[in-house]
């Protein structure tokens, strides 16, 4: 992930910012989430990225205002605690679920890597070998984390690039192969299904919070981090939608399904061969490597914060000699492989995705409640609220009627989410 050295006085300019914005989004969601969108929504797959970009952009707006107007205090959690001050255990609940929604993330990309690494190593099949990838790039990515910063932004600065061109590279080939009517009829399993997708899809639009993150080291800020934001999110869609399109009009529907945990990779099949199967997998061990490692940099550090102001466990403000947060990344590690073990794709991508949903429309009812102050527009808040409602709706619909377990195994999550932040939320008032 592109980050700026603490130390630097240099400014970020708006070319750096998109940058930041499209390498945060692009870092693993797109390779794993493919082959579920079309399962759900068939042909009209790409439609469904265009709804998860629609609801980027409303979630985008939010965090626009809300940053420009707090602009060194730029975590999610604390919009909630600056609109809802007399409800402090709304702020300390958003806490939690940004972070479970991490561990979510961190699940889907680990298990993403294994089944890309897996299909590498010809054995795309087998879930020992898939469990075994995914189990190592974690266990990899807490020994890196363990050690500190260190000097790896241009090593992160090359990962980013080198993704975004080996898929630019596969866009276009594929798009002059798609043969148009394998995509026909559009709507082949009706519209509400492209809803449901697109609220599936949505955690490969994770990403663009971290341009509000460096909202003071940016230069012209009023311009620029809105620019950055909705730039980024619109360069990743246009990528995502070709992506889509270049997998349905290729390979086709029923093979994308049974090759859902590599989709990407199998459609690079029939446009570049064996070779495209490598490209496409290569940069999905590059994407899902730099957003593990940048994940875990970032979540154990918002943890280690919250354990600060007592919304979480003391033990996570420890840090190691090298300054990292050591409990606090073997928790969140430690959490992730045994999602990722446990889990299948769908309830993995399913929660990350219906989580981020939840702290994005938290986000929106924060910046409702405070649109004086960060001179918003209500209507549009309203707009993206109602948006973000309806597809957080029908996926539960969806899950209710074709992946019952999963709901479940969800609904239980937040369940004990809540019920630990409410406690935590007592304690730190009794203290």
């Amino acid at each position: 992930m592109i980050t700026p050295s603490p130390n630097s006085e240099r400014k970020l300019g708006l070319t750096e910012l998109i940058a930041m914005g499209v390498g945060g989004m692009i870092g693993g969601g797109i390779f794993s989430v493919l082959g579920l969108a079309v399962g759900i929504a068939g042909h009209a797959a790409p439609f469904a990225f265009l709804i998860g970009a629609l609801i980027a952009l409303a979630g985008g707006y939010s965090y626009v205002k809300l940053a420009l107007t707090f602009r060194n205090d730029g975590a999610s959690y604390t919009y909630l605690s600056h609109a809802f001050p007399r409800f402090q255990f709304v702020s300390t609940l958003g806490g939690w679920t940004v972070i479970v929604g991490y561990v979510g993330t961190l699940a889907l990309y680990a298990f993403t890597f294994g089944a890309y690494g897996a299909n590498l190593l010809g054995h795309g099949t087998d879930q020992v070998v898939r469990i075994g990838l995914s189990a190592l790039v974690l266990v990899f990515f807490l020994i890196i984390n363990l050690r500190g910063t260190g000097d790896a932004g241009l090593a992160e600065d090359l990962i980013v690039y080198t993704k975004i061109a080996l898929l630019g590279f596969f866009a276009i080939a594929g798009a002059i192969t798609v043969k148009p009517s394998v995509l026909l009829p559009v709507f082949d399993r009706g519209v509400p299904s492209v809803f449901m997708a697109g609220a599936l899809v949505f955690v490969a639009f994770e990403g663009f919070q971290l341009i509000t993150n460096v909202v003071t080291e940016m230069r012209d800020p009023d311009k620029n981090l809105s620019r950055g934001i909705y730039a980024s999110i619109v360069i990743t869609s246009v990528i995502y939608i070709v992506l889509a399109i270049v997998g349905v009009g290729n390979l086709g529907e029923a093979q994308l399904i049974e090759a859902r945990e590599y989709a990407l990779a199998a459609a690079a099949r029939p446009v570049l061969g064996e070779a495209g199967v490598v490209l496409v997998g290569v940069a999905a061990l590059l994407a899902t490597s730099s957003a593990i490692n940048a994940t875990t940099f970032g979540a154990s550090r918002m943890m280690a914060q919250m354990a600060k102001e007592k919304r979480m466990p003391r033990a996570f403000t420890h840090r190691n000699a090298r300054n990292a947060p050591n409990v606090a990344v073997y928790a969140l590690i430690g959490f992730a492989a045994l999602f990722t073990l446990a889990g299948g794709l769908e309830v993995i991508a399913s929660f990350s995705s219906m989580t981020f949903l939840l702290v994005s429309i938290g986000v929106s009812a924060a910046n409702l409640k405070l649109s004086r102050k960060s001179k918003s527009l209500p209507w549009l808040i309203i707009l993206g609220l109602m948006l973000m409602g309806t597809t957080v709706v029908l996926l539960l619909v969806y899950l209710w009627t074709h992946d019952r377990s999963s709901l479940y195994i969800i609904l239980a999550l937040y369940a004990v989410v809540g019920s630990v932040a409410a406690l935590f939320e007592l304690m730190r008032r009794s203290s």
